[in-house]
């Protein structure tokens, strides 16, 4: 049978929309690594990341990855382990093979309906999407054959190499992270919480801190032993039920690690560069040396540049940004 005319024409027409929809980025340099690396698979760093088809935060995906490459020492003995929907898989894999040329790195299926009806509203939108919670499924999506892996946000850029995050010391805990002690630890629960006694005894025989979970380095292997992923989703069943916190996928991890996390220094996620999650006010670094700048918050450094609207620090994000703005062009 033959297709009608007018049915080519607008599956044309769609199919030129969804090309001119999508997002283009330029191409990466080839990173290459020096005679000092080793091919062994022991010197391998896995980092695991989410991708939004969304293009803001893919965009600010392809600027982490371009950060952690040209500050590697070892750019090729990089994996990167991108979750995300399965619908949005062939553009994905082909934006990404086309903006990294050279880039070791896996597709996983993340289904929405796997956490969806865990989700409570949060104080930002943002925050309530089903790839935010994605991090939690991380050791039963990722290959059991992995052992360790670093995960990252996608708002954040490394200006060092990630393999000195990637050799932190665990000892016998699950995850390492940036530990903030000096935080008032009460504000990450609601009243309700701290006001029952069952649940208020949580932290009871444990010194927990606060810990911003955009960069973490987990032991899958204990993580899948001690089924950490049913401890996180029981909390947020409770959440559901009672109303105990308001900030999105962190305060599980804070109830299930906090007081249990080994200690990775503070350069390594200089956080909050996004404001707080209602204003969205510029902010300075914490004092000390950076590795990594981590736009946690309302404010996206991609967003404020091109609003003309730019905090000092997002000009560091600036050179990383390899997005292709497309050129408007007139009727007239």
């Amino acid at each position: 049978m033959t297709m009608p005319r007018i049915l080519i024409a607008t599956l044309l027409v769609l199919l030129a929309h969804s090309a001119a929809s999508h997002p283009q980025f330029n191409e990466a340099p080839a990173f290459r690594n020096g005679k000092s690396c080793s091919p062994s698979p022991t010197e391998v760093v896995h980092i695991a990341m989410t991708l939004d088809y969304s293009t803001p935060y893919l965009r600010g995906s392809i600027a982490a990855v371009l950060s952690v490459l040209q500050h590697s020492s070892c750019p090729e003995n990089t994996v990167f382990h991108f979750l995300s929907v399965p619908l949005h898989h062939p553009l994905l894999r082909s934006t990404v093979a086309a903006t990294f040329p050279f880039l070791r790195f896996h597709l996983y299926p993340f289904h929405p309906s796997a956490v969806l009806p865990l989700i409570s509203s949060s104080v930002r939108h943002a925050l309530d999407q089903p790839l935010n919670y994605a991090r939690i499924y991380l050791p039963s999506l990722l290959p059991r054959s992995l052992a360790r892996v670093i995960y990252l946000d996608s708002d954040l850029i490394l200006v060092d190499d990630i393999a000195h995050l990637w050799n932190t010391n665990l000892h016998s805990h699950v995850l390492g992270a940036p530990q903030y002690c000096h935080a008032n630890f009460t504000h990450y629960f609601t009243p309700t919480f701290w006001s029952t006694p069952s649940l208020g005894a949580t932290f009871r025989r444990r010194t927990p801190c606060y810990f911003n979970t955009g960069v973490m380095v987990i032991d899958l292997l204990k993580w899948r032993r001690h089924a950490f992923t049913q401890k996180l989703e029981h909390w947020m069943r409770i959440q559901k039920r009672y109303r105990i916190y308001d900030l999105g996928s962190l305060p599980p991890f804070l109830l299930v690690f906090a007081g249990d996390v080994a200690p990775v220094d503070h350069r390594w996620n200089q956080h909050g560069l996004g404001g707080d999650n209602l204003r969205g006010l510029c902010r300075d670094l914490h004092p000390g040396p950076v590795s990594l700048l981590h736009w946690s918050g309302k404010g996206k450094p991609w967003l404020r540049l091109d609003a003309k609207r730019a905090c000092t620090l997002d000009y560091l994000w600036a050179p990383y940004d390899l997005f292709k703005h497309q050129m408007l062009i007139s009727d007239s």
